[in-house]
């Protein structure tokens, strides 16, 4: 298939001709008049034009081919801003600057006014989003099936250097990208129970809700191809009960209302009580049921046999959110086409893949018999009926092995059995998955479990953020290499060119006062452009040891302190990330790396050469000022921790060598770039077990470190919380007596690591070889790779393009 779109087919009289007809027709605003939103509008529905033509296409092309499809079930989407992406995949960036130019608009200004969807958490939100991206790319046809929620993740705000949540709110303004399919919904059902009706058992539902479909157009690179991003949004069944309204029992007769509106309103509800864990499972079944409802439909619109299903439908469960789809898909088939269990199983079983996407016990969801039973009674029927299917058909199956256990529908489990690819996200963790997480199942399965290396698309992650080293790129190397980032190793010979590295220089240079700028702007700190900006933005979580890292900032002072006079390498060191509103531990950190900050920031002794930055509420918009720019990638998780990580690859691309542990991607990226070009630390894997092992191990690594001990101790006395000294003093107990992520074991060897960062900064050619050399070898992890390789491993479909 040739290009649907051809940028010779947009002009800039064209594009400006389109903008205004939206303003003036779509928007009611005449140019005097029209203020920032409306000219963002008026240029995203211009954009979204130009989208439409190769979204039709290819889902006319995928019809009349009867191609196979692939579903991605996801509970996050983290998509970030779209209109300058598509404005980039379209070839229509620098055109689309030039016309708002022309209307007196700053097209940075436009692109900033955008909300960014937080319709994500973290890393499986946003690969999730460069996946669809990769598979338009790609012409992989594809639907992603999501929750519209209308406040996505909390907006994160600080008091006192404390998180605060409040509700973000992306959707109080009209949401340019997506089309309501009000034709396509579909009735979601809880509770209830089970009836017998015509000799056969068949479930009532208690409580039911509508999914409505908005649909959001996905292109990929050069607009030859653009697959569709599906959300559900809830709907009450019947609006309210007006019998109830007239008798003055407002609230009662608004409960079919709030409980669909509930559905959809806030992604991971706080699930520390009952009624919080009942409504993530609400979710988790609302999206399931609505995706796989429409998938059944579009199949039974060319097809009539499901028993072919598998030839059609790929659906692919992201991590286990969504594991309710293996006893759902059998419900429909049996209950809605009368397919009788012994086959529907198999069915289901073919079409599902499943993605883990943790080693963490308590990241792999378990339900308690009585809430699933009790939310979905159906469903606990047929749950117990795979189980007992499974351990019919594996007669070996140890009989601690199963779904329904202690009291526990287990959804990894669930998950894993009814996949026929169950995949880990980098070769280390894969091969944990193997060993640690279902090393049973794997023995009763073996080659069920492959791995698949996470990717990030080099499309947004440096062709749209880094614009400096993308035009650089482009012009030692030439244009193509956004759709092929295995050509990034042609930049290699020009590394020894020292023309090529004052180049290289420059770009990152000019990142670095963009985001000193943005800095100001947003935090009122000063910083310098010539420090080393060292950078660790992702969800805040114990084992990806935010601790540590603060842990050794406080070193670091402490260090300055006593030789300000010292040749010290200038600093700022950037946090950024959100914690789970329930994670004590995680807030707990938050609010010393602020206090840390507070204090270290107010030095005069050493504010010029150590800067503690963490600006509120992290997003996709941030992190594309904040990587382009960074010097030193923070990726320090304890190693058998992290799955695989996508941070690490977008710092990599963008020239910033990694500072971190033997886990998750870093395995790969440390291979792909050689150890002369990553700062490695840490215990290993292996190491990190058999150290557990020893009871005493955090009071004997504390003990054998002085300079720990002179932090710790600093933290105890109130030095960095001075009206309240003993704020601290549970979480350096922890660190002397809980240290399960081993803060305390890895402290030394990455203190010694940050040193030899040091080092090499001062170095300026030796850090430029090094930067340069962390983009060169980054097309393995370009997303691309990574979808060519699910389309032929897991999902067997192929290329329309």
């Amino acid at each position: 298939m040739g290009k649907v779109l051809n940028d010779l087919s947009v002009t800039p009289n064209l594009l400006k001709a389109e903008v205004l007809r939206h303003l003036t027709f779509t928007l009611g605003k005449d140019t005097p008049n029209a203020s920032l939103y409306d000219w963002r509008m008026a240029l995203s529905f211009a954009i979204r034009d130009r989208i439409v033509e190769p979204w039709f296409a290819s889902t006319r092309r995928t019809w009349a081919e009867d191609r196979k499809r692939v579903y991605y079930l996801s509970m996050e989407f983290l998509i970030g801003r779209l209109l300058e992406d598509a404005c980039v995949n379209l070839g229509l960036r620098e055109m689309a600057e030039e016309v708002m130019a022309e209307f007196g608009q700053d097209f940075r200004a436009i692109i900033e006014d955008e909300p960014d969807a937080a319709l994500g958490n973290g890393g499986l939100g946003r690969l999730a989003a460069c996946f669809m991206e990769s598979m338009a790319t790609l012409g992989c046809p594809a639907y992603g099936y999501g929750i519209r929620y209308e406040h996505g993740l909390f907006r994160q705000r600080f008091e006192g250097g404390q998180q605060v949540e409040t509700p973000e709110d992306w959707l109080l303004m009209r949401h340019p990208w997506e089309f309501e399919r009000p034709e396509s919904q579909y009735t979601i059902g809880f509770k209830g129970e089970m009836a017998t009706r015509d000799g056969r058992e068949v479930w009532v539902p208690g409580e039911t809700v509508l999914a409505t479909a908005h649909d959001t157009p996905v292109v990929g690179w050069q607009g030859k191809w653009a697959n569709t991003l599906r959300l559900w949004g809830a709907k009450p069944t019947t609006l309210f009960d007006l019998e109830r309204f007239n008798r003055g029992d407002f609230a009662a007769a608004a409960e079919p209302e709030a409980l669909a509106r509930t559905l959809s309103r806030v992604l991971y509800p706080d699930d520390t009580t009952y009624q919080g864990k009942e409504l993530r499972l609400k979710q988790e079944f609302f999206l399931t049921s609505a995706a796989l409802q429409d998938i059944l439909r579009r199949f039974k619109a060319a097809h009539s046999d499901v028993r072919k299903l598998p030839n059609h439908v790929a659906i692919q469960m992201n991590d286990t959110h969504p594991a309710i789809a293996g006893p759902e898909l059998i419900r429909l088939l049996m209950d809605d086409h009368g397919v009788p269990f012994e086959e529907a199983a198999p069915i289901a079983r073919e079409c599902l893949g499943y993605t883990n996407h943790t080693l963490l016990p308590e990241a792999l969801e378990r339900w308690a018999t009585f809430t699933f039973g009790n939310v979905l009674p159906r469903h606990m029927q047929i749950v117990e009926r795979i189980d007992a299917w499974h351990k019919d058909e594996n007669y070996h199956r140890p009989h601690y092995i199963g779904i329904v256990k202690h009291h526990e529908v287990r959804m990894g489990e669930l998950a894993f059995i009814m996949a026929h690819k169950v995949n880990g996200v980098s070769a280390l963790h894969s091969e944990l998955v193997k060993k640690n997480l279902f090393p049973e199942l794997n023995k009763l399965h073996p080659g069920r479990i492959i791995n698949q290396t996470n990717g990030v698309t080099p499309r947004r992650w440096l062709k749209m953020c880094n614009r400096p080293l993308s035009s650089l790129i482009t012009e030692t190397i030439g244009p193509g290499w956004e759709d092929d980032l295995d050509r990034l190793t042609a930049l290699e010979p020009h590394i020894s060119e020292k023309g090529f590295r004052a180049l290289f220089d420059s770009a990152k240079r000019t990142n670095k006062i963009a985001l000193s700028h943005w800095i100001k702007d947003h935090c009122g700190l000063t910083v310098s452009p010539d420090a080393l900006f060292d950078v660790q933005v992702k969800r805040i979580h114990e084992y990806k040891r935010q601790l540590l890292n603060i842990l050794e900032t406080i070193a670091h002072w402490h260090q300055i302190k006593a030789a300000p006079k010292g040749n010290w390498v200038p600093r700022v060191k950037i946090f950024g990330g959100k914690s789970a509103p329930g994670y004590f531990v995680a807030k707990e950190i938050i609010h010393l790396i602020n206090d840390v900050a507070r204090v270290v920031n107010a030095d005069p002794e050493t504010r010029h050469l150590l800067t503690v930055v963490y600006p509120a509420n992290y997003n996709v918009s941030m992190a594309e000022h904040l990587i382009p720019a960074a010097d030193l990638s923070e990726q320090i998780s304890t190693a058998g921790k992290e799955a695989s990580g996508t941070g690490n690859m977008k710092f990599m691309m963008n020239g910033a060598p990694t500072i971190g542990t033997l886990d998750g991607a870093n395995v790969e990226i440390l291979e792909q770039v050689g150890a002369e070009n990553f700062f490695l630390f840490g215990l290993t894997a292996e190491e990190v077990m058999r150290r557990r092992e020893d009871p005493e191990h955090s009071r004997k690594a504390i003990e054998a470190s002085q300079p720990l001990q002179d932090v710790l101790q600093m933290i105890a006395e109130g030095r960095f919380s001075p009206d309240q000294p003993d704020r601290y003093h549970g979480l350096v107990h922890r660190v002397w007596h809980h240290d399960y992520f081993l803060v305390a074991s890895d402290f030394d060897a990455y203190h010694a690591a940050q040193a030899q960062v040091d080092i090499a900064f001062a170095d300026r050619d030796r850090w430029l070889r090094m930067a340069a050399m962390n983009t060169a070898r980054s097309g393995f992890f370009s997303s691309d790779r990574t979808i060519r390789s699910y389309m032929k491993d897991i999902w067997s479909v192929t290329s329309a393009l």
